[in-house]
């Protein structure tokens, strides 16, 4: 199985691809699809749009895992991440990819094993469990690729395989 990992945002959406057989990640491209401030917000929308649809065409992964929106303090901030989510979920939809949604809590345990865990230590982990030299970069990225990890698991699981993940 292929899987997309998503970290949505509207500056950065931190993204990894990962092939999952036999109980064992590999990673197959990672990085991030960055817009500049100061742009529209229909101009960057559309850059993660295209972005997200470009990585689709050349992966061709079989699911997307995407973090679900969590609302902090900032409800603007929080509008603007859920209109890249948005368009990030639509070009998900047009490829035909079924899409698998997270909280970050979820993710934490999955990585870590405990679902309060600190950004550093499910960046370790990520870096340790898909045997890379160094920590992936910006942190979105790494949390996109925990994110494809924590769905590698989940659909692995015996629940997983009850829902048909």
């Amino acid at each position: 199985m292929v899987i997309l990992g998503i970290d949505p945002g509207i500056a950065i959406v931190g993204w990894g691809v990962l092939r999952f057989e036999n109980g064992k990640f590999c990673p197959l491209a990672y990085g991030s699809v960055q817009t500049k401030a100061g742009l529209s917000v229909e101009e960057r929308l559309r850059q993660v749009h295209d972005g997200v649809r470009d990585i689709i065409k050349k992966y061709s992964p079989d699911v997307m895992s995407i973090e679900e929106l969590f609302w902090n303090t900032n409800q603007k901030t929080g509008i603007i991440v859920a209109e890249a989510r948005g368009v990030i979920l639509l070009a998900a939809h047009e490829a035909g990819i079924p899409i698998f949604e997270y909280t970050p809590l979820q993710v934490k345990q999955a990585i870590v094993g405990y679902g309060r865990a600190e950004k550093k230590q499910v960046i370790t982990m990520v870096t340790a469990f898909l045997g890379l030299r160094e920590a992936p970069k910006p942190d979105d990225t790494a949390d996109a690729l925990a994110l494809a990890i924590c769905h590698g698991h989940c659909a692995s699981s015996g629940i997983g395989q009850f829902y048909n993940m």
